[in-house]
């Protein structure tokens, strides 16, 4: 039996595979550690000895990305978040991606796994959180459930931090298309001061190029829906020898891509997070695409990873 000091600073680990394809998911924030198909790694993840760098693979509950001085107001109530990026004085991608989940079912090539959020001050609504993950020869799928299990309507979103990439392809050669028709100007904070199109732009990715010097943190938007209703950002190497697909379902209307420049060390620019989210930064403070889960209600949204040129 492991010793505290021998476990993982992960927790727990849970390898799921079928037809190839091979996951770990993780105890500490419920994520996705690694995915791999035969053999290939195409999220950059991490080892199980090392902690979570960069939020890889974490999910961002109730809120993502950056509130402002982590200060907002919901209905007759002002609140104050903890500061979790000091440096920016800035509350960060919620409150649920360093905590324990517990596991709920596994089979060989399924687990899920749940938190139970407690009402605190910042944040004062209890949710419970599920998320099943699955491989097999769609690739990776993750399906998410979180419900409002208070007595109040509370301001929710959500979103998930996969890091993409195709090994020995570096970012700089790696085609990108990415289906939005807007992105966000952002300050020195990163937090967003206004919309703009990216028609005719540096930022524009709707037909597939080269990434190239871009340095990319930033969220985009007014996405361009696949016949489902969902929508589907790739990266390809640079002769189409290769590829990796992210897809999320209707709920997810916007998409934060962040080419690892702020990253020191060997993850320095090494891959692409291409993340699927349902509001945009600052969105408890501006209240856009804030989902508002009434008690009892459960919101529900799927996304998954893809591998194919």
């Amino acid at each position: 039996m492991d010793t505290p000091d021998q476990r993982p600073p992960s927790g727990a680990q849970w390898t799921i595979s079928a037809a190839g394809h091979e996951a770990v998911i993780v105890e500490v924030g419920g994520g996705v550690r690694t995915y791999r198909h035969d053999g290939v790694d195409y999220l950059d993840g991490y080892a199980a000895d090392e902690l979570c760098p960069g939020c890889a693979g974490q999910v961002l509950a109730p809120w993502p990305n950056r509130i402002r001085d982590g200060r907002y107001t919901f209905g007759e109530r002002s609140l104050q978040l903890s500061l979790s990026e000091p440096d920016r004085a800035v509350a960060i991608h919620g409150l649920v991606n360093w905590v324990p989940w517990r596991l709920l079912e596994q089979a060989e090539d399924a687990v899920t796994v749940g938190y139970d959020l407690p009402p605190q001050p910042g944040y004062p609504w209890p949710l419970r959180l599920r998320s099943q993950w699955r491989v097999g020869p769609g690739g990776l799928r993750a399906e998410h459930e979180v419900t409002n299990t208070g007595g109040e309507t509370a301001p929710f979103g959500f979103a998930v931090h996969p890091y993409l990439q195709l090994p020995g392809v570096a970012v700089d050669d790696l085609t990108l298309r990415l289906p939005t028709r807007s992105r966000l100007e952002v300050d020195s904070r990163l937090l967003p001061i206004g919309a703009t199109p990216v028609a005719g732009t540096g930022y524009d990715w709707t037909s597939p190029r080269r990434i190239g010097a871009a340095r990319l943190d930033l969220a985009f938007g007014e996405v361009l829906r696949d016949d489902d209703g969902g929508s589907t950002a790739s990266l390809t190497a640079p002769d189409g020898s290769a590829g990796v697909h992210i897809w999320a379902d209707r709920e997810f209307g916007w998409w934060q891509v962040f080419t690892g420049d702020s990253l020191v060390g060997r993850r320095h620019r090494r891959s692409v997070a291409i993340e699927p989210m349902t509001c945009p930064p600052d969105a408890f403070r501006s209240g856009r695409d804030v989902i508002r889960l009434e008690p009892g209600a459960t919101w529900r949204g799927v996304w998954g990873v893809r591998p194919g040129a």
